[in-house]
Protein backbone atom coordinates (compact mmCIF):
# COMPACT_ATOMS: atom_id res chain seq x y z
CA UNK A 1 0.00 0.00 0.00
CA UNK A 2 2.81 2.14 0.97
CA UNK A 3 4.86 1.71 -2.23
CA UNK A 4 1.56 2.27 -4.35
CA UNK A 5 0.57 5.43 -2.51
CA UNK A 6 4.42 6.94 -2.89
CA UNK A 7 4.30 5.66 -6.89
CA UNK A 8 0.70 7.80 -7.13
CA UNK A 9 1.41 10.57 -4.99
CA UNK A 10 5.31 11.04 -7.55
CA UNK A 11 3.33 10.29 -10.35
CA UNK A 12 -0.40 11.80 -10.36
CA UNK A 13 -1.14 13.61 -7.51
CA UNK A 14 -5.19 13.05 -8.20
CA UNK A 15 -5.07 10.25 -7.93
CA UNK A 16 -3.23 9.67 -5.03
CA UNK A 17 -5.56 11.52 -3.18
CA UNK A 18 -8.55 9.52 -4.47
CA UNK A 19 -6.71 6.69 -3.31
CA UNK A 20 -6.07 7.67 -0.13
CA UNK A 21 -9.85 9.04 0.43
CA UNK A 22 -10.48 5.32 -0.68
CA UNK A 23 -8.58 3.95 2.19
CA UNK A 24 -9.64 6.68 4.42
CA UNK A 25 -12.99 5.14 3.86
CA UNK A 26 -11.71 1.38 3.90
CA UNK A 27 -10.59 1.93 7.74
CA UNK A 28 -13.67 3.79 8.11
CA UNK A 29 -15.70 0.60 6.91
CA UNK A 30 -14.12 -1.92 9.36
CA UNK A 31 -14.32 1.11 12.43
CA UNK A 32 -10.96 1.26 12.61
CA UNK A 33 -10.20 -2.34 13.65
CA UNK A 34 -7.18 -3.38 12.63
CA UNK A 35 -7.84 -7.52 12.95
CA UNK A 36 -10.64 -7.34 10.78
CA UNK A 37 -8.05 -5.01 7.98
CA UNK A 38 -5.46 -7.76 7.98
CA UNK A 39 -8.32 -10.95 8.19
CA UNK A 40 -10.31 -8.88 5.10
CA UNK A 41 -7.94 -7.23 3.35
CA UNK A 42 -4.66 -7.14 3.83
CA UNK A 43 -4.47 -11.48 3.86
CA UNK A 44 -5.85 -11.27 0.59
CA UNK A 45 -3.01 -9.56 -1.11
CA UNK A 46 -0.76 -11.71 -2.97
CA UNK A 47 2.40 -10.59 -1.81
CA UNK A 48 5.13 -12.26 0.73
CA UNK A 49 4.42 -12.32 3.97
CA UNK A 50 7.55 -9.83 4.45
CA UNK A 51 5.03 -7.06 2.20
CA UNK A 52 1.63 -7.87 3.94
CA UNK A 53 3.87 -6.87 7.27
CA UNK A 54 4.69 -3.69 5.76
CA UNK A 55 1.02 -3.32 4.70
CA UNK A 56 0.09 -3.47 8.08
CA UNK A 57 2.57 -1.23 9.55
CA UNK A 58 1.30 1.66 6.67
CA UNK A 59 -2.33 1.02 7.79
CA UNK A 60 -1.49 0.96 11.21
CA UNK A 61 0.18 4.24 10.60
CA UNK A 62 -2.55 5.63 8.50
CA UNK A 63 -5.29 4.40 11.11
CA UNK A 64 -3.35 6.60 13.90
CA UNK A 65 -2.73 9.69 11.80
CA UNK A 66 -7.19 9.17 11.41
CA UNK A 67 -7.44 8.62 14.96
CA UNK A 68 -5.12 11.39 16.03
CA UNK A 69 -6.67 13.83 13.65
CA UNK A 70 -10.35 13.22 14.76
CA UNK A 71 -11.35 12.07 11.10
CA UNK A 72 -12.43 8.36 12.12
CA UNK A 73 -16.36 9.72 11.31
CA UNK A 74 -15.66 11.70 8.15
CA UNK A 75 -12.81 14.40 6.63
CA UNK A 76 -10.01 13.67 5.35
CA UNK A 77 -5.88 13.97 6.77
CA UNK A 78 -4.37 17.39 7.01
CA UNK A 79 -2.09 16.26 4.70
CA UNK A 80 -4.17 15.15 2.06
CA UNK A 81 -6.13 18.49 2.66
CA UNK A 82 -2.72 20.37 1.99
CA UNK A 83 -2.10 19.00 -1.03
CA UNK A 84 -5.44 20.06 -1.94
CA UNK A 85 -4.77 23.32 -1.12
CA UNK A 86 -1.20 23.50 -2.72
CA UNK A 87 -3.00 22.37 -5.87
CA UNK A 88 -5.63 25.13 -5.71
CA UNK A 89 -2.88 27.60 -5.36
CA UNK A 90 -1.50 26.24 -8.25
CA UNK A 91 -5.12 26.30 -10.11
CA UNK A 92 -5.48 29.54 -9.25
CA UNK A 93 -1.89 30.75 -10.91
CA UNK A 94 -2.67 28.84 -13.70
CA UNK A 95 -6.28 30.61 -14.38
CA UNK A 96 -4.16 33.98 -14.68
CA UNK A 97 -1.52 32.55 -16.46
CA UNK A 98 -2.27 29.29 -18.75
CA UNK A 99 -4.82 29.93 -21.71
CA UNK A 100 -4.97 25.78 -22.58
CA UNK A 101 -5.73 25.77 -18.61
CA UNK A 102 -8.19 28.17 -18.39
CA UNK A 103 -10.01 26.69 -21.27
CA UNK A 104 -10.17 23.74 -19.77
CA UNK A 105 -11.13 24.77 -16.40
CA UNK A 106 -14.18 26.66 -18.25
CA UNK A 107 -15.27 23.67 -19.97
CA UNK A 108 -15.44 22.21 -15.99
CA UNK A 109 -16.87 25.57 -14.64
CA UNK A 110 -20.83 24.49 -15.04
CA UNK A 111 -20.26 21.75 -13.48
CA UNK A 112 -18.36 22.81 -10.64
CA UNK A 113 -21.22 25.65 -10.26
CA UNK A 114 -23.66 22.46 -10.13
CA UNK A 115 -21.79 20.66 -7.16
CA UNK A 116 -22.11 24.00 -5.18
CA UNK A 117 -25.54 24.67 -5.32
CA UNK A 118 -25.87 20.69 -4.99
CA UNK A 119 -24.25 21.51 -1.33
CA UNK A 120 -27.32 23.09 -0.22
CA UNK A 121 -25.44 25.77 1.76
CA UNK A 122 -22.70 23.51 2.90
CA UNK A 123 -18.86 24.12 2.23
CA UNK A 124 -18.11 22.49 -0.74
CA UNK A 125 -14.30 23.53 -0.78
CA UNK A 126 -12.76 24.48 -3.11
CA UNK A 127 -12.37 23.96 -6.90
CA UNK A 128 -9.79 21.10 -6.67
CA UNK A 129 -11.67 19.44 -3.80
CA UNK A 130 -14.86 19.93 -5.58
CA UNK A 131 -13.45 18.13 -8.31
CA UNK A 132 -12.13 15.91 -6.86
CA UNK A 133 -15.04 14.86 -4.85
CA UNK A 134 -17.01 14.65 -7.95
CA UNK A 135 -14.66 11.95 -9.28
CA UNK A 136 -14.05 10.14 -5.93
CA UNK A 137 -17.96 10.31 -6.18
CA UNK A 138 -18.65 8.96 -9.58
CA UNK A 139 -15.75 6.47 -8.22
CA UNK A 140 -18.21 4.92 -5.23
CA UNK A 141 -20.87 4.84 -7.09
CA UNK A 142 -19.89 2.35 -9.69
CA UNK A 143 -18.53 0.32 -6.22
CA UNK A 144 -21.64 0.39 -4.88
CA UNK A 145 -23.71 -0.60 -8.34
CA UNK A 146 -25.30 2.53 -8.02
CA UNK A 147 -27.14 4.17 -11.10
CA UNK A 148 -24.73 6.85 -12.62
CA UNK A 149 -26.52 9.88 -14.62
CA UNK A 150 -24.98 11.08 -17.93
CA UNK A 151 -24.24 14.04 -16.38
CA UNK A 152 -22.50 12.48 -13.20
CA UNK A 153 -20.28 11.05 -15.97
CA UNK A 154 -19.85 14.30 -18.50
CA UNK A 155 -19.00 16.17 -14.69
CA UNK A 156 -16.41 14.04 -13.90
CA UNK A 157 -14.79 13.78 -17.35
CA UNK A 158 -14.53 17.54 -17.10
CA UNK A 159 -13.11 17.63 -13.30
CA UNK A 160 -11.19 14.81 -14.75
CA UNK A 161 -9.26 16.70 -17.66
CA UNK A 162 -8.71 19.79 -15.21
CA UNK A 163 -7.03 17.54 -12.33
CA UNK A 164 -4.94 15.90 -15.46
CA UNK A 165 -3.50 19.40 -16.55
CA UNK A 166 -2.90 20.14 -13.32
CA UNK A 167 -0.95 17.30 -12.67
CA UNK A 168 0.79 17.90 -15.72
CA UNK A 169 1.89 21.66 -14.41
CA UNK A 170 2.06 20.32 -10.82
CA UNK A 171 4.94 17.96 -12.10
CA UNK A 172 6.50 20.43 -14.34
CA UNK A 173 6.90 22.85 -11.00
CA UNK A 174 8.46 19.68 -8.45
CA UNK A 175 10.71 18.94 -11.95
CA UNK A 176 11.73 22.99 -12.61
CA UNK A 177 12.12 23.33 -8.95
CA UNK A 178 15.64 23.04 -7.31
CA UNK A 179 16.35 20.85 -4.41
Amino acid sequence: MQSIAEKKKSQNIGEYLIYMYQMEDLIRSYQGNMEEIKQYVISHYPVSEEEKAKITAWFEGLLERMKSQKIMEKGHLKELFDLVENLANLHWNLLKTDKTYFETYNKAKPFILDAILAADGENPGNEIQICINGIYGLLLCRLLGKKVEDQQIKAAEAFGEVLSLLNFNNQQRIFMSPN
